[in-house]
């Protein structure tokens, strides 16, 4: 009997103009959780992909329990025992929880779904794994945070032992992350065999054992969690010593860019004051950042300055001009940027190529559009200029359609894009949510500059460390209102905890 109960043997995948996977070797042991780590576009999801049967590999083999076996789609893979929760959950929206769970494996007599017997098994696992969820609860109702339970309810439904997460914590708040790694543990303690993607040092650190490295599609090495340093992991997934600290001069902020006042958003739905009552200024040649647990008016505010929503009372100035009853387009040519919180929804249109996406900003301005026509040899030279100056990885350069791209080069071209049209407010929401290291000491620095060209920006960031890094002042906002300016020199993380979390409040006792 082998010791691996899956093998993957020189696994190579070829895309148009890019080799994603090139003779790469993993190894999973029974029972153990086996980080794969790499930057975005290292080829982690592919070589993922091709063990649950999305994509066929050019060359290589895969063997479970030391005999060879044929993965040709994902039920194949299903019936081997392996399963899958992607990056982006793949759940039916208008489903409840129980169907979702069952898609696919259901139970049918006399033409008629058998659903008791499936309740039951759901209920049981839940219970089991301290998987906690509401089986009739429709999947548009619920948390981010619970839709991943579900996902992982999936695998457990369909008795697989071999569970892969695919960047499974991008998208949760700290709370829920933590969660997480309790039930991955808790798997493991049961026997399941765990393959664990992220770029997330401290999260490998926490719960992993061993640790497979990739970069560019490259095999690097195989680790033992316990014996290397974060940095050792980090310089092996990048290739260069990494600076995990934001490396930046003292702020010298000039006069007023940006200011609220007094800014209410009411949810039409329950009538609460989602945003209430808020007024702040930014200055130029500062990184202001809005620090709150998910949930707490952030979303609002941002879309009640950006104009996606209305403001039910309140101002936004931007360089003393009222653009409170501005269209979106007026804001956005007259000097605010805008990098949103999902790239996917909000970002890029993903079936477009990326030359197209880089000029969504842009497209009728004179030098990209003449008469109604667009100049399209003038908006592929300025994509591939910001394809070089910004590192953006794509295999076919501007002809890339933006969906096949990797989440941390989606970001990079949103990044490009806004910070390229020299605005005099850069609003950065969450600018580094499920990117790896490089990628983030990238877009760090690329905020930091904009700083010291006398810019404003307007950071909102979940990430604490981002938050403490980054910012020159912190505004923290609980239940849509802010409730303390702080210092980031002369707080704690775990005070800016407390204040998050409402228990605290500047002034108050």
């Amino acid at each position: 009997m082998s010791e691996y109960v899956i093998e993957m043997c020189n696994i190579t995948k070829k895309f148009p103009g890019i080799i994603a996977n090139d003779n790469i070797t993993l190894q999973l042991k029974k029972g153990e959780i086996h980080a794969l780590l790499g930057e975005n576009g290292a080829g982690k999801s592919t070589l993922m992909s091709v063990l649950f049967g999305l994509y066929q590999p050019e060359e290589g083999v895969i063997k479970k329990n030391g005999q060879e076996v044929r993965v040709k789609d994902p039920n194949d893979a299903n019936d081997l025992g392996i399963g899958m929760v992607h990056q982006h959950f793949k759940l039916v929206h208008n489903f409840s929880v129980l169907q979702n769970i069952i898609l696919g494996v259901e139970t049918v007599r006399g033409g008629f779904l058998k659903m008791d017997a499936a309740r039951e098994k759901v209920m049981a696992l839940s219970e089991q794994y301290g998987l906690k969820v509401d089986p009739d609860a429709l999947i548009e109702d619920i948390t981010v945070g619970m839709q991943q339970r579900v996902e992982i309810l999936k695998m457990l439904y369909r008795d697989n032992e071999i569970l892969i997460f695919d960047e499974p914590t991008a998208v949760l708040t700290p709370q829920e992350i933590e969660e997480l790694m309790k039930i991955m543990k808790g798997l493991a303690a049961e026997g399941k065999s765990i393959l664990f993607i992220t770029h997330k040092l401290n999260e490998i650190k926490e719960v992993a054992d061993r640790c497979t490295v990739l970069r560019k599609g490259k095999y690097i090495g195989t680790v033992n969690v316990a014996d290397v340093s974060k940095e050792e992991m980090s310089e092996m997934m990048v290739g260069r010593k990494v600076s995990l600290n934001v490396e930046k001069d003292e702020a010298k902020p000039k006069d007023v860019v940006f200011a609220v006042e007094g800014l209410t958003v009411v949810n039409k739905e329950h009538g609460k004051k989602v945003v209430n009552e808020v007024s702040f200024q930014v200055r130029r040649g500062e990184i202001v950042c809005i620090a709150g647990i998910d949930g707490n008016g952030q979303s609002e505010l941002v879309q009640a300055i950006t104009g996606l929503i209305k403001a039910d009372h309140g101002t936004v100035k931007l360089k003393g001009e009222d653009i409170s009853h501005s269209s979106i387009r007026h804001r956005n040519t007259h000097g605010l940027g805008h990098i949103p919180e999902d790239r996917h929804k909000q970002g890029l249109v993903l079936d477009y190529p990326l030359s197209y996406n880089l000029v969504l900003q842009s497209y009728f301005e004179p030098e990209f559009c003449q008469g109604g026509f667009l100049k399209y040899d003038k908006i592929n030279q300025y994509a591939e200029k910001l394809i070089r100056d910004y590192d953006i990885r794509s295999g076919q350069g501007g002809k890339t359609i933006a969906r096949s791209m990797s989440g941390g080069n989606q970001q990079k071209a949103i990044v490009a894009r806004e910070i390229d049209r020299n605005p005099d407010l850069l609003i950065a929401v969450q600018p580094t949510r499920g990117l790896d290291v490089g990628a983030i000491e990238y877009i760090h620095r690329q905020i930091v500059a904009e700083r010291d060209k006398g810019k404003g920006v307007l950071l909102i960031s979940l990430e604490l460390d981002e938050v403490m890094n980054l910012s020159d002042r912190i505004l923290v906002i609980y239940e849509g209102e802010i409730v303390a300016d702080l210092d980031p020199k002369e707080v704690t993380i775990q005070e800016l905890g407390l204040y998050m979390a409402g228990s605290k409040r500047k002034g108050a006792q």
